[in-house]
C-alpha cells in the first residue's frame, strides 16, 4: 500500500463521524453521514450540485479531484470563502474537516454562491469548463475509447502507418488506471520531453471492469508492450525491446553469441553502463509502470491454453492449420525482367515507400526486397514482369537469441520468424510441468509478470518463492500476439507472451488516414480508409 492509498483511506475514516456532523449544521439528516454511497448523495444536495456526480466518485484518480472539489464546496456553502479557508479544506482536508465538524459551534448554511445577481469572472467560467472538460474526456478514454494511431508498419497489409484508431476498452473490459494521476490526454511522456507524465506514488493495485467478451483469435488487439516495463529514456529509443537492445549491445561487447552466452549478466550489466556513459548525451535507464508502457497494437493468433507452431509460415493451432489473416504479408525478393517496371508495378498493387526495402547508406528504394499480401503477389506473377519472386530467407536469424525465449540451445536455435515452435501458452488456474527445457519460456512470466522468486540452484532444481518444484500454476491467462507484417514485426515470436494484465482494448475502426511524405512517398489522405471498421 502506498502512500496516496493510505492518505485516501484516511479521508473516508475521517468522513464517518464527520460528515453527520457537518450534515446537522446544514440541517439535514446527520444519520445520513453513515451510510455509504447516501452520504454522497446528501454532500452534494447539500452543496447543490447533480446527484450523478457519485458515479465520478469511483473513477480512481478522477475521484481524487471530484473529493477536493467538494471539501472546498463544503467551505463555500457555510460561508468560508477566503482563500486562505478554501486551500485548507482543499489541500488539507485531513484537518480542516474534523476541524469544522466538531470545533465550529457558530457555522452557519447559507448554500453555494448565488450567481444569478452577478456573472462569473472569466477565469472561473473558463476554469470551470476546463475542470468538468477533462473529467469527462479522462472518463471516455479510461473506460469506453481512446484513440490510437498505428505508429509502425507492423502490422501494413491490414492496418498503415498513419492510421488513426478508436479503441474498444468495453469489448474485453475496461483495466482501472494503476497510476491515476497524470497529465491528461497524454500517454506516458510531457509533450516534447521524457519526463515522466504521470506520479508513480499513487497507485492502485490492478482491476478490471466486466466487458463485452474475450480475446479471440485474429482481433486486432492494443495492449501494453510486456518488455516496456524498463526503457532506454531516449525519445528514438523508449518504443523499442529494452532487453533486446540490452542483449544485442552485450552480444556486440561479447564480440560472439557464443562468449556472450557464457556468462550473459556480465556482458548485460556492461551494456547497461554503456549507454548510461553514452559519449555526449548519456541514456539513463527507467522503469515504467504496467499501464504507462508502450502501446502495441498486434493481432492475436493464439489463445490460453493452446499450443502454437509455424511452419513454413504457416499457423498450426494445437496440430491444426489455422488461416492466416487476408492482410498478413512477407516478404519477397523481386528482381524485374525490366527495372523500368517497377513504377508500373508500384501503380498497379498501390504499393508505397514502405513495402520496399531501403538502401541504409543513400535512402534509395531497392528493388530487390518487398513486401507482398498473397493476392498482391497473384497480381503481380499476371502481370509477368517479374524475373524472380520467392519469399525472403529468415533462417539467418535462427540461433541470433532474437527468437523467444533469446536462447541459443536446443530446440530454440533451430527458430526463426517463418518456423517456430512449438510452444505452449498459459490459461489461468493450468498447471504446468518445469523442466530445463521448457523453464526459458515460462521464466519471465512467472518471475515477472505473476511475481514470484525463481531460482535455479547448482544442481538443477527449480525453486519457487523457496521451495523445489517441478510444476507451476498459472495465475492468468496469456495470449501470442503477431503482426500482419510478419517478416517486419517484433511481436511474441522475440519477446513472449502478452499478459492479461496488459491488455488495454479492441481495434473498432479507423476515424482518419493520413499518408506522409517520408515514410509512404507522398501525403495525402486517405479517404477510402476513413470510417472504415477494422478487421
Amino acid at each position: 500500500m502506498n502512500i496516496a492509498e493510505i492518505l485516501l483511506i484516511l479521508l473516508y475514516l475521517v468522513y464517518f463521524p464527520t460528515l453527520p456532523q457537518v450534515f446537522k449544521k446544514a440541517g439535514l439528516p446527520a444519520w445520513h453521514g453513515f451510510v455509504p454511497v447516501l452520504q454522497w448523495v446528501t454532500w452534494l444536495k447539500m452543496i447543490k450540485r447533480p446527484w450523478y456526480w457519485i458515479f465520478v466518485l469511483f473513477v480512481p484518480g478522477v475521484n481524487l479531484l471530484m473529493l477536493t472539489i467538494m471539501n472546498v464546496e463544503m467551505a463555500i456553502v457555510f460561508n468560508k470563502r477566503s482563500a486562505k479557508e478554501q486551500w485548507y479544506f482543499g489541500a488539507l482536508p485531513w484537518l480542516a474537516v474534523p476541524d469544522f465538524a466538531f470545533r465550529s459551534t457558530d457555522a452557519k448554511y447559507v448554500g453555494p454562491r448565488d450567481w444569478s445577481k452577478r456573472k462569473k469572472g472569466m477565469f472561473r467560467e473558463w476554469g470551470e469548463a476546463i475542470i468538468f472538460a477533462v473529467i469527462a474526456a479522462t472518463i471516455i478514454r479510461s473506460f469506453f475509447f481512446e484513440a490510437f494511431t498505428i505508429p509502425t508498419a507492423s502490422m501494413e497489409g491490414s492496418m498503415l502507418v498513419g492510421d488513426y484508431l478508436f479503441v474498444s476498452k468495453m469489448s474485453y473490459g475496461a483495466k482501472v488506471q494503476q497510476t491515476p494521476l497524470s497529465f491528461p490526454f497524454v500517454h506516458n511522456t510531457l509533450p516534447g520531453s521524457m519526463k515522466n507524465s504521470y506520479v508513480e506514488w499513487v497507485s492502485l493495485p490492478y482491476m478490471r471492469l466486466p466487458g463485452f467478451g474475450d480475446v479471440d483469435r485474429y482481433d486486432p488487439v492494443v495492449f501494453n508492450f510486456p518488455h516496456g516495463d524498463t526503457i532506454l529514456a531516449h525519445p528514438a529509443l523508449a518504443g523499442h525491446d529494452y532487453y533486446a537492445r540490452i542483449r544485442d549491445r552485450g552480444v556486440q561487447i561479447a564480440k560472439s553469441y557464443e562468449a556472450y552466452e557464457q556468462n550473459p549478466a556480465l556482458f548485460n550489466e556492461q551494456a547497461r553502463k554503456s549507454y548510461e556513459r553514452n559519449p555526449g548525451t548519456p541514456i539513463p535507464i527507467k522503469s515504467r509502470p504496467i499501464d504507462k508502457a508502450e502501446n502495441y497494437i498486434k493481432r492475436c493468433m493464439g489463445l490460453p491454453g493452446e499450443t502454437l507452431e509455424i511452419r513454413d509460415r504457416k499457423v498450426f493451432i494445437n496440430g491444426e492449420n489455422v488461416d492466416n489473416p487476408d492482410g498478413v504479408q512477407f516478404d519477397y525478393i523481386l528482381r524485374l525482367k525490366n527495372p523500368a517496371m517497377i513504377n508500373k508495378v508500384r501503380e498497379v498493387l498501390e504499393l508505397t515507400d514502405q513495402d520496399f526495402d531501403r538502401d541504409p547508406r543513400t535512402g534509395r528504394i531497392m528493388e530487390d526486397r518487398i513486401s507482398l499480401t498473397n493476392k498482391e503477389r497473384d497480381k503481380l506473377l499476371a502481370m509477368d514482369v517479374a524475373d524472380t519472386l520467392y519469399v525472403d530467407d529468415q533462417t539467418p536469424l535462427r540461433g541470433s537469441l532474437s527468437m523467444f525465449p533469446n536462447m541459443n540451445r536446443s530446440p530454440y536455435h533451430t527458430w526463426d520468424p517463418d518456423n517456430y515452435g512449438p510452444v505452449h501458452i498459459p490459461a489461468a488456474g493450468e498447471e504446468v510441468i518445469l523442466n530445463a527445457e521448457n523453464l526459458p519460456i515460462y521464466h519471465r512470466a512467472i518471475a515477472v509478470y505473476e511475481g514470484n522468486e525463481l531460482e535455479v540452484n547448482q544442481a538443477g532444481d527449480i525453486l519457487i518463492n523457496g521451495e523445489v518444484t517441478d510444476r507451476y500454476t498459472f495465475r492468468q491467462n496469456y495470449y501470442w500476439m503477431m503482426g500482419d507484417n510478419r517478416h517486419n514485426s517484433a511481436d511474441s515470436r522475440f519477446w513472449g507472451f502478452v499478459p492479461e494484465t496488459h491488455i488495454v482494448g479492441k481495434a473498432v475502426f479507423t476515424w482518419l488516414s493520413l499518408q506522409n511524405e517520408q515514410q509512404h512517398g507522398e501525403s495525402k489522405i486517405r479517404w477510402d480508409r476513413m470510417f472504415q471498421l477494422v478487421d
